[in-house]
């Protein structure tokens, strides 16, 4: 069940309705039962495996809780890990690690007999196991306290708004907010409607329409010219953007309409001056998740300077293969992880003023824009190979037109909506209009009319009904 698709919309419709309808004791059974039915859409079997990561880390939070035996502690944490990691790294990793041993020991003339498995991923499987581990661990440091209600821990693990692609809660966050009683509000369902509007016109427009074009020239890189391989890679940018920051507004806008806050996922990331800034505005909940329980138990900034530099490496290449099981992602983690160090070094070289001037934003910009644009190109490429062959056909053959595929017009469209897209975000970043809920400038009549607009935009240039691309993660 698609969040671009019309079962969603009915979905939601009839869970919204049932959900304020009914007392409130049954409201969380509800949530559990129709966030059960939402992820059985994609395969029922897979209910049992989230069930099992469900209930694993919801035992070990109780038995951490119960004692105060640090060896026992330990241990119930561990088990937890070992759970929720053995899980994710099975279903996603092992064949990536297999064949990756197979290719080493063929190198070396050696036989390998370990067999390649014909593993299917479950849907948001990165999602809902850092989600659920996040809790034990929050446990054993003392952060949250044990949450006696099964089915209230399951209902946080599923929740399904954001299960299959976040934003990947806390219980600080999140779980609390079941233990409340939740009352229809018009004006949340009205921002709530606004966002998810906003989000699919983002994912069934400009995402949907710019994957077109990307997924035609990464199909084959090697018949197209540098200019053209260039315009796919500023499409994609934007695509990934789109899509994913989609997911997110139809999440959190559904939420809202139920009457729970989800944090919100994306700042304006291609306004970001600096690599660091960037990632403090690209997918926040995951940003957060590794700063928490990797770059801090690794020491943080706490440590010597290289200790340091490690730490980032870690984190960085950790990011790069949890968004996949290949070396492009890998890849993709390490370039973030250099050009944060390098960002580093500079600003320890030129420190940056206080109050930096219009073009020394703007500059800013730019570079830390196509410094994120070059890592995509690994993101989004079939192979290592692939990415390479791009980005040296993109330095060494870039004087001829683009190749703008059968229709000029859907190129103009696309640019179009890109320039689109930014005059909004620039208003955003203003104030003008809202960014997650936040007050906007135009009165009420402005704010529906612009609405409407989005909704025939939607209905006129829509053009597919495609998967997130973020459901692969």
């Amino acid at each position: 069940m698609l969040f671009n698709s019309w079962e969603y919309i009915v979905f939601l419709v009839v869970v919204t309705v049932a959900f304020f309808a009914m007392p409130m004791r049954w409201r969380v059974p509800f949530l559990l039962v129709a966030s059960y039915y939402f992820y059985m859409q994609w395969d029922w079997k897979f209910a049992f495996l989230i069930g099992s990561v469900t209930w694993a880390n919801w035992e070990a939070g109780r038995r951490i809780a119960e004692t105060d035996r640090p060896r026992a502690r330990k241990a119930w944490l561990w088990m937890a890990l070992v759970v929720s990691l053995g899980v994710l790294f099975f279903f996603k990793y092992f064949n990536f690690f297999n064949e990756s041993f197979r290719a080493a020991f063929e190198a070396g003339g050696m036989t390998y007999m370990v067999p390649y498995l014909p593993i299917i991923l479950p849907v948001g499987v990165s999602f809902f196991t850092f989600q659920a581990l996040s809790y034990p661990i929050d446990v054993y440091r003392g952060d949250h306290g044990p949450e006696r209600s099964l089915t209230r821990f399951a209902t946080y693990v599923v929740f399904f708004p954001q299960l299959i692609a976040g934003p990947i809660e806390r219980a600080s966050t999140l779980l609390d907010q079941f233990k409340e009683k939740h009352r229809f509000d018009i004006d949340r369902f009205g921002s709530g409607v606004q966002l998810i509007i906003w989000g699919l016109f983002k994912k069934v427009v400009i995402a949907d329409r710019l994957g077109i074009y990307v997924d035609e020239i990464y199909a084959a890189p090697e018949l197209y010219d540098g200019s053209t391989l260039l315009l796919a890679t500023y499409f994609f940018a934007f695509q990934i953007y789109c899509d994913f920051s989609a997911y997110s507004d139809i999440a959190i806008g559904s939420a809202r309409i139920l009457g729970f806050n989800l944090s919100k996922n994306f700042a304006l990331p291609y306004l970001a001056t600096s690599i660091a800034d960037f990632w403090r505005r690209w997918h926040i909940s995951l940003t957060s998740w590794f700063r928490s329980y990797v770059y801090y138990p690794l020491g943080g900034n706490r440590v010597s300077t290289l200790v340091w530099m490690r730490n980032i490496w870690i984190v960085f290449v950790v990011s790069g293969v949890w968004h996949g099981a290949a070396w492009t992602f890998v890849v993709w983690g390490a370039l973030h992880a250099a050009y944060y160090v390098v960002q580093w070094v500079w600003n320890k070289l030129v420190p940056t003023p206080t109050n930096p001037s219009w073009w020394a934003v703007l500059l800013g910009m730019l570079i830390t824009f196509h410094a994120v644009v070059l890592a995509w190109v690994f993101f989004r490429a079939e192979s290592i190979g692939d990415a390479w062959l791009v980005v040296t056909t993109i330095l060494t053959d870039t004087g001829a037109m683009p190749d703008l595929g059968p229709s000029r017009f859907t190129a103009a469209i696309n640019i179009a909506l890109i320039v689109f897209l930014m005059g909004i975000q620039v208003l955003q970043s203003r104030g003008w209009i809202s960014l997650y809920f936040s007050p906007s400038r135009f009165p009420p009549a402005m704010r529906a009319a612009g609405a409407a607009m989005l909704v025939c935009g939607i209905a006129l240039l829509g053009v597919s009904s495609s998967a997130f691309i973020y459901f692969q993660f």
